[in-house]
């Protein structure tokens, strides 16, 4: 069986291959996402790949092979299905739930997490928008554009939010930013670093262009 701290490492590695970027993930990175240390982080690499769970380049960086690319999309099935459970059935705010789903990930069953699968209706998405796997590994694919370069003044309805601090959910609840939630990009100013939005549930709000750029939506 896998450790925690194995699961933890090949669902970072997903995550970051999933960035957009080609290529490999470096193992810097991989300990800047994890706050381990550099040389921490490439020992555990080299363990995975002698484990036939990623392909690991030194002073290159890694890639999941097809096995740990399975191992890592079945811990973030049970990561994001606990997390809208800890909503939507428990009643905790989408902003606190992300670290304790951290640590229940490694813990529920597959026999449960089909169980609360099943109570919450087979869904798609959790509390944040971003895609459940399937009980069989599959991951719906998107590609939707955020604040910084959808269309202006063309509704739009949020599809996701990226950044799953708690600070920054809080930030983008009280802008009336959730997903679902519609709005309209009015104006962009890179030199003021201010995306100007009409949201239909809090009027008008500016935003920093790091900040915009961590809300995905969908056209209307």
């Amino acid at each position: 069986m896998p450790t925690i701290a194995i699961e933890d490492y090949l669902k970072c590695i997903y995550l970051e291959e999933q960035q957009g970027k080609k290529g490999l993930v470096p193992t810097g990175q991989i300990a800047t996402a994890l706050s381990v240390a550099p040389g921490t982080a490439t020992a555990m690499v080299k363990t995975l790949s002698d484990s036939g769970l990623v392909h690991y380049e030194p002073y290159s960086g890694v890639q999941l092979s097809e096995a740990g690319r399975k191992l890592a999309v079945h811990v973030l099935r049970r990561h994001r299905l606990v997390e809208l459970f800890l909503v939507q059935v428990i009643g905790m705010d989408w902003s606190e739930v992300h670290e304790d789903a951290d640590r229940l990930e490694h813990a529920v069953s597959d026999r449960l997490i089909a169980r609360i699968d099943e109570m919450l209706g087979h869904p798609t998405l959790d509390p944040h928008g971003d895609p459940i796997p399937t009980a069989s590994g599959v991951v719906a694919e998107s590609n939707h554009p955020n604040l910084v370069n959808c269309d202006l003044e063309r509704p739009h309805q949020i599809a996701r939010i990226t950044d799953q601090a708690a600070e920054f959910l809080r930030l983008v609840e009280r802008h009336g930013l959730r997903p679902g939630n519609r709005l309209s990009v009015l104006s962009r100013d890179e030199h003021a670093d201010a995306v100007r939005l009409l949201s239909k549930d809090a009027g008008e709000v500016s935003l920093g262009f790091r900040a915009a750029s961590k809300i995905l939506v969908q056209p209307l």
